[in-house]
This record gives structure tokens, C-alpha cells and sequence, in this order.
């Protein structure tokens, strides 16, 4: 027995050329051919000139349609990808990455190849990696990246370099606010950066406090790393004078400054100054307290060479369930927000939604955020979950 069809019409129209529905002559299926259906300019109705469809019975059992979107077959495999390594199934992302790059040995499929030398770098392959730099090098025509082995070691999941914090205000001796969040700082870091760069006045008293914190600092083991060293010797070498034995806080402070920057001569010229002008014996140079250079940032747009700069805030290792409490604090203090993921072996999930949540926060006040040199599986999961939006992604170079 055949079924009936879906939808009967009812209406009188009359198509020419084209057998009713209800002509006892038609099979389904399998109907013996139709003439061919007619221009729409010889179309006729009996009673209009176009169909009622008030008068037609649909069947209560239509199925339903779904129209999807072409999905690039490199986008979706490079997704899967991503999902599967923040889950740690490194075995089944190097099956779907030898075979993708099988497939995909053209232009857009080169992210493909991207991921799977990391996959080799990141797991310790140097053989399979060294086969897939000459595949590379013959189906994209470019010298391939070079050999890193970064399997060895287990970092720390996350950790910043020091805690950072923005001097605010006038380095003087009533500052209580400024100099009462340095000693706070210090009880939460063994070391901490602390900017000076936004100071505009100073004081003898100011420059007394900020001496004696470095002093006790270096007594309890623990480290002030002073940024913003030439704004400040500016404003302190205006206190100074030879021959007027007043503000002697400041002359201390500047000795203090050319002994982190490594300014020997300087030193020796102001201790010369100082003795005869205070008539006692000055501090005396100490070789191994010259600090290391003042970090150079990265701009915005992720120039300033190839080296992260000291000053970024560091993820190492698998970051799981991670919230990033300390990344607002560390974004008060810095125009850009630059994050050093060249020792980051992989995200998962939660955090990088957490991240997601807690940079679209700080991308709200105007301030640029970079990420330097993201593994291209981690940068791939930062594309899924929409990170691009609100940071700048710089790779390593090959």
C-alpha cells in the first residue's frame, strides 16, 4: 500500500499541464514520469489567480528542518583540538593533528602544523618534530620553527615574579597612606616592585621614610625593587646642594640611587659632597647591592624585542581551576597588561573563563593587554572562548 502524501490541497486551482493530486492515475512513489511543470505565465486558477492556503491539511507528523552553517573544516578541527589538549588528552590531539596536516598542507591549514610542533615540544618528540619540519618546509615553502624542548621540569602553575605597587601621591614625610601600603606589600611578598615613576614632589622627610623602609627591607631578607629610578634622582638631585648642610635625608636617598643603578663615579662624587658638606663620613659602596636594570615593557602592540620583560605577569605550567585573585593588583599598576605565557603548557576551562572575566574587566578602564608567546593549542582555546576580543596575542618567532 502506498502512503499518502503530507499536505492535500483542497482548492479548485487547476494548473495546467500538471494532474491534479487526486488523478487516480498517479503512483507514489515511484509514479511513471510527469510532464514537465509549465511557465509560471500559463499557470491558471479556477475561482483566483493564487492558492488559498487556508484550505490546506498539513500532517501533525512534519519533520523539522535545520539549516546549519558551513563550518571552515580548519576552524572545526582546530577547535577540537584545542578542547581536547585543555583536557589533557594529549594522545588523541596528536592522532587528529598527524592526520589533519596530512590533509591540510595549504595556506589557512598552517595553524594546524602550528599546533602539532608544539604538541612535539611540549611532549619531548624531537624525532617526530624534526620529520615534520621537512614536510613543512616542502608544502608551505618557509624555513619551520626550531626545536624547544620544553617537556622537562614541573613548574609552579602560576606565579608572578614579584608583587607590584603604584606610589601614590607625594613622596613626602605626611604620606602616611603611600608608605602605610608599602609595609602591607611587603608582609604579603618577599619581594616587591614598587613604582616611584608617578612622583612630582618630594620632601626630606618623604625621602627619610623611603630610606629607612629600604634598609629594613634588606634587614628582614626581603627586597624592594624601586622603578621609576631616574624621575626620581631628578627630583632629589634638586634638594641637593654642596655646601648647605640641610636636607641630608635627600643626599642619603641619592647615594642609595647611585648605588642600585651601579653609578660608581656618581656615588664617589656625591659621598665627596656629602662629607664636606655634613662634615661626617659617608656610606660606603657595596659591589654586590647594585640591583639589576629597570625592566623594559613591552608596548602595546607587543614590540620591544623578542625577551618578556621582567615586569609581566607570569603563567607557568598546566594552570588548572585557577581565579587570577592577584591580576587586578598587578593591572592598578601598569599602563599595559602584559602576561608572559612563554612557560605556559596548557589551560583549562574554568580558567580561562575566569581570565576571560577578570581581563574584560580591566580592558574596560582603557588599558592595552598582551599576551606574549601563548603555545598556539592554548592561543587556539583563548580564540574559542572570545579572549581575542579584549587582548593582543604575540607569538614567538620561528
Amino acid at each position: 500500500m502506498v502512503s499518502k502524501p503530507a499536505a492535500i490541497p483542497r482548492a479548485k486551482a487547476v494548473v495546467e499541464g500538471v494532474p491534479s493530486l487526486r488523478d487516480d492515475k498517479i503512483d507514489y512513489p515511484g509514479a511513471s514520469a510527469q510532464p514537465a511543470s509549465p511557465p509560471l505565465s500559463k499557470v491558471a486558477t479556477a475561482e483566483s489567480s493564487s492558492l488559498d492556503f487556508s484550505e490546506f491539511a498539513f500532517s501533525e507528523s512534519s519533520p523539522d528542518f535545520q539549516i546549519e552553517a558551513d563550518i571552515d573544516p580548519v576552524d572545526a578541527e582546530a577547535e577540537e583540538v584545542a578542547i581536547l589538549f585543555a583536557n589533557g588528552q594529549d594522545e588523541v590531539v596528536r592522532s587528529v593533528l598527524e592526520n589533519a596536516v596530512r590533509i591540510h598542507h595549504f595556506g589557512p591549514g598552517e595553524r594546524l602544523w602550528m599546533m602539532l610542533f608544539d604538541l612535539y615540544g611540549l611532549t619531548g618528540q624531537k624525532a617526530s618534530f624534526e620529520v615534520l619540519e621537512i614536510d613543512y618546509a616542502r608544502s608551505f615553502e618557509k624555513s619551520p620553527p626550531g626545536w624547544r624542548d620544553k617537556s622537562k621540569g614541573e613548574p609552579k602553575a602560576k606565579e608572578v615574579l614579584a608583587g607590584s605597587l603604584l606610589f601614590k601621591g607625594d613622596l613626602t614625610g605626611d604620606n602616611d597612606a603611600a608608605f602605610d601600603a608599602i609595609r602591607q606589600s611587603l608582609e604579603k611578598n618577599p619581594k616587591l616592585r614598587l613604582d616611584l615613576s608617578k612622583v612630582t614632589r618630594l620632601d626630606a622627610g618623604g625621602c627619610g621614610r623611603l630610606l629607612a623602609l629600604l634598609q629594613q627591607a634588606r634587614k628582614a631578607r626581603r627586597e624592594i625593587e624601586l622603578l621609576g629610578r631616574d624621575t626620581l634622582g631628578a627630583l632629589v638631585e634638586e634638594r641637593v646642594e654642596s655646601g648647605r648642610a640641610e636636607d641630608s635625608e635627600c643626599w642619603l636617598l641619592l647615594l642609595e640611587l647611585c648605588q642600585l643603578q651601579g653609578q660608581y663615579e656618581g656615588f664617589e662624587d656625591v659621598a665627596i659632597n656629602y662629607a664636606v658638606t655634613f662634615e661626617v663620613s659617608p656610606p660606603s659602596w657595596e659591589a654586590n647591592r647594585v640591583a639589576a636594570p629597570e625592566p623594559v615593557l613591552l608596548t602595546a602592540n607587543g614590540e620591544g624585542g623578542d625577551d618578556v620583560a621582567a615586569d609581566a605577569y607570569v603563567l607557568r605550567g598546566d594552570v588548572k581551576s585557577s581565579r587570577f585573585a592577584d591580576l587586578p593588583a598587578y593591572a592598578d599598576v601598569h599602563d599595559s597588561v602584559l602576561i608572559d605565557c612563554g612557560a605556559l603548557t596548557r589551560m583549562d576551562f574554568i580558567s580561562a573563563g575566569a581570565l576571560l572575566n577578570s581581563l574584560t574587566i580591566i580592558r574596560r578602564t582603557g588599558k592595552q593587554i598582551v599576551f606574549h608567546h601563548p603555545n598556539h593549542l592554548v592561543a587556539e582555546l583563548f580564540g574559542i572562548i572570545g579572549l581575542k576580543a579584549v587582548a593582543t596575542i604575540v607569538f614567538a618567532k620561528h
